[in-house]
């Protein structure tokens, strides 16, 4: 049995000694419900050791102690507790007897409790959390035990943790063959009649192939294989993700003692070196994004709903892949994508042996490697989503010859536990004869982080190789602030006289007209992905922006510029480039916003599909018809501003498509809140997000308002946090305050475990204020 471990956990910021004894008093702790991060709720400091580029939020060390009972009617079961992950360096003890550690903060790990519980009695469990040495990330990490929490009981006899695995050898039209390999523990020290029963369910829960073996009862442990076939195939794919499932259960004398559930998607996918990319027999491109782990105003706390949103958002702008940079994911994110139909590049590492930070993983690569590796392996194997192992990204180890020695073992790694997915790394300037892991052999699939000039050459370079493009683009966007004219191209760091500088506020034009030296603005990227039949497909550097690495900027800037959606969930207008050429839904996007001061030079961009041409309209008035040149994505006029409507009308075959409007808002103004869902669960953990906009009287933006808001929630929740999208807002998140960004601010509200009515309330100083009520059921 499987039981959710996170509730009522004492906490305590700081490193008191004897924490770990089970008679220390913790009764002044803060008591709260996992999953936690301590450092989503300190100040923005650039003197916080962490750095900018880590979020520049603080670390430190923190003590988590449980306190729990266990039945008299559980003496003779096991006890197990599983971490999907804690933010780093986790010691833990039971009953004040030492468990173990595990360094790596992306790691999911498993103790066993039973040898020290006390059955019958109160129990206490204790964990150190250390992220004290900093930086030892290049983006924001969190701290503390930021995923779930299981308890696990079993009986003596069980299956193993991961111990399912789940393959499909061979698949056609009429048939699919299901490989089941079942590792079991067996602890009975007696001779039982054993079973293993292996039944694959469909999506409604009707069994479609089951199987049944006997067990030898005397073995410790025992691996069994069982071959199952399932008749007409519903097959996963990316616009028809179907799960099936797979029931394993041991059964002693015609009763179950254990049982578990894994996700079963029957598909197939080949990269070709000609081709790219093509699953279950149809070619198409990965249009994928690269995401840091984090959940913007929540910080690294995983929270299933906002992750559930981030992912739903990306795949409604047509993205059918995801990159888990640089790091092994929450689990939860692989269940999503296995549901939502995304396909998952999983990846292990940031850095080797050679680090790219004073405290990072090289630490401790040589002691922990090949253990993290085995256990992303196992954990993550039986996702239909994931798609492809990256054992690396930009790996300084790759610049001399141990690169290639360290890329085999780690392949070797991979391939004794999987072999059914290729292996890659997101290498620097692959095509360089200096690369080692670019040419030692080991990879399946080559993987280049941008250069894409280089595509060219890839097939000379890398004869009968496969290729993708692991990490593509990184433009530069502020969500609602655009510089003119929108042409002029801006790289930061300048490069030469012809580039210029960033603004002096700390904005990066949301024109596609801003990169860094080593990327590429969206359109290139993405024509060049076109270009090339042979490019499986693309991971944009980024979906979301990201806490930490503020590039272009120093502080105060404490988070990225490089997502398509801000941090606070607000799309950028690139978004609707991408929905308007990944997607068949209909598409006509103008901006940018339309008040100006009168006679300002303003270039107006629409993102559009479907149709062969699009007009502009300014006040009633023609501005002409613009329709897009080959390898173009927007069209573009340059409009002298009056105030009042401008209007485009998309057309095909002269028949009008779409047509799209942007006003002139005029005071007076008002708050208006919208939230993504009106009804949640009253379970403690479901959020609604709640946009925040400040419109005048008829409902338009107003683009530059930038009043302070205060947030008020009464009844069955609570304020998560708020935000706003502004990369050098250094209010706390969790504040009740916020001030508008070019118009948006957010409200999380999240419910606080009871039934009832929650009411949220937005004012501000010369606004009309907003109120709504959500509903917790």
């Amino acid at each position: 049995m499987k039981e959710n471990f996170d509730a009522q956990w004492r906490f305590h910021l700081g490193d008191p000694v004897g924490a770990e004894q089970p008679g220390y008093d913790d009764h002044s702790w803060r008591l709260l419900n996992l999953p936690h991060d301590w450092s989503i709720e300190g100040t923005f400091s650039r003197d916080n050791p962490a750095t900018p580029g880590g979020g520049a939020l603080p670390g430190g060390v923190g003590w988590y102690r449980k306190t729990f009972t266990v039945s008299e009617a559980d003496r003779g079961k096991l006890f197990f507790i599983d971490f999907d992950g804690v933010y780093m360096d986790s010691r833990m003890w039971i009953n004040g007897h030492y468990l173990g550690e595990r360094p790596y903060g992306y790691s999911s790990f498993e103790y066993e409790l039973t040898p020290y519980l006390h059955i019958g009695g109160k129990n206490v469990i204790a964990v150190r959390v250390d992220n004290s040495h900093q930086p030892n990330s290049r983006w924001y990490s969190g701290s503390g035990i930021y995923r779930n929490v299981w308890l696990i009981k079993t009986h003596p006899c069980y299956i193993d943790h991961w111990g399912v695995y789940v393959t499909t050898p061979h698949i056609t039209n009429n048939e699919a063959v299901v490989r089941v390999q079942t590792t079991i523990r067996n602890r009975l020290g007696s001779t039982r009649n054993l079973q293993l029963q292996t039944r694959i369910e469909d999506a409604t829960g009707k069994t479609v192939a089951e199987n049944s073996v006997p067990l030898d009862a005397k073995a410790d442990s025992l691996t069994v294989a069982q071959q199952l076939q399932v008749s007409d195939p519903h097959l996963w794919s990316t616009d028809d993700p179907y799960l099936y499932r797979v029931v394993s259960r041991i059964v002693a004398n015609g009763q179950t003692i254990d049982d578990v559930i894994t996700p079963l998607g029957i598909r197939y996918f080949h990269f070709d070196p000609r081709t790219g990319f093509s699953l279950n027999g149809k070619p198409m491109k990965i249009w994928g994004v690269c995401d840091h782990h984090d959940l913007g105003c929540l910080g690294a706390a995983i929270h299933e709903r906002a992750l559930e949103r981030q992912l739903q958002m990306l795949k409604k702008m047509g993205v059918n892949g995801f990159r888990t940079s640089h790091n092994p994911p929450a689990p939860e994110l692989l269940d999503l994508c296995d549901k939502l139909g995304i396909l998952v590049m999983d990846e292990a590492f940031d850095c080797w042996k050679r680090g790219k930070n004073p405290y990072d993983y090289h630490i401790y690569w040589d002691q922990w490697h090949r253990r993290d590796l085995e256990d992303m392996i196992r954990r993550d194997r039986n996702h239909p989503s994931v798609i492809i192992w990256s054992i690396g990204n930009e790996i300084p180890d790759q610049w001399d010859s141990a690169g290639a020695d360290i890329a085999r073992e780690l392949v070797g790694i991979v391939k004794s536990l999987d072999t059914t997915r290729p292996i890659t790394s997101a290498l620097n300037d692959p095509e360089s004869p200096r690369n080692s892991i670019a040419h030692s052999g080991a990879l399946d699939l080559i993987g280049y982080n941008y250069d894409v000039g280089a595509y060219d050459h890839f097939p000379e370079n890398f004869p009968g190789m496969p290729f993708i493009a692991t990490e593509t683009t990184s433009a530069l966007e502020t969500r609602g602030h655009y510089d003119m004219p929108s042409d002029s191209i801006r790289v930061w760091p300048p490069r030469g006289n012809s580039h210029e500088k960033m603004n002096s506020d700390y904005t990066c034009s949301a024109y596609d007209n801003c990169c860094v030296p080593w990327g590429n603005l969206h359109e290139d990227a993405l024509r060049a992905i076109m270009d090339h039949p042979f490019a499986s497909g693309m991971f944009i550097w980024t979906g979301w922006d990201y806490l930490g690495e503020p590039t272009p900027y120093p502080w105060p800037a404490r988070s990225s510029y490089f997502g398509i959606i801000d941090l606070a969930g607000f799309p950028k207008d690139i978004y609707y480039m991408y929905q308007s050429v990944w997607t068949q839904d209909t598409v006509l996007h103008i901006f940018p916003h339309w008040n100006w001061k009168p006679g300002d030079s303003v270039d107006v961009w629409a993102f559009y599909n479907h149709a062969d041409e699009v007009e502009l309209f300014l006040n009633g008035k023609s501005l002409g018809k613009r329709h897009k040149e080959p390898g173009q994505f927007h069209v573009m006029w340059r409009v002298a501003y009056e105030p009042g409507e401008l209007k485009a009308v998309s057309y095909h075959n002269g028949q009008l498509v779409k047509t799209a409007v942007v006003r002139t808002a005029g005071a007076p103004y008002r708050i208006e809140l919208i939230p993504d869902r009106s009804e949640i669960h009253a379970d403690g953990r479901d959020l609604s997000f709640v946009t925040v906009k400040v419109v005048d009287q008829h409902g338009t933006l107003v683009p530059d308002a930038d009043q302070l808001i205060h947030f008020d929630v009464q009844g069955a929740g609570f304020i998560a946090g708020t935000d706003n999208g502004n990369e050098i807002d250094h209010t706390s998140f969790p504040s009740h305050d916020r001030h508008a960004f070019n118009g948006l601010a957010l409200v999380v509200v999240q419910s606080d475990g009871k039934k009832g009515t929650i009411q949220v309330k937005a004012t501000a100083e010369g606004l009309q204020p907003a109120f709504i009520n959500l509903s917790a059921q």
